[in-house]
């Protein structure tokens, strides 16, 4: 099973709507370096409960909306 990571896409939705926006900012405001936010970006790890949890709710996003198990 591969987990799916859409903060890519997402992050580019929200700079749309959104041209202030930064990924150092948004890492920050959710406690992580920008350094682990870009490894979660570009799918090089994936995050804890806690950040997860974090991730979503500044998004207002359920986890589901963000990481998708898909079957190979």
């Amino acid at each position: 099973m591969k987990i799916k990571c859409q903060l890519r896409v997402l992050f580019a939705e929200e700079k749309q709507k959104n041209p202030e926006f930064r990924q150092g900012d948004f890492a920050n405001s959710i406690g992580i370096s920008k350094a682990a936010l870009s490894a979660l970006v570009n799918e090089k790890s994936l995050p804890s409960l806690e950040v997860a949890h974090k991730i979503a709710r500044e998004l207002n996003k359920i986890i589901e909306e963000i990481w998708i198990f898909e079957d190979y």
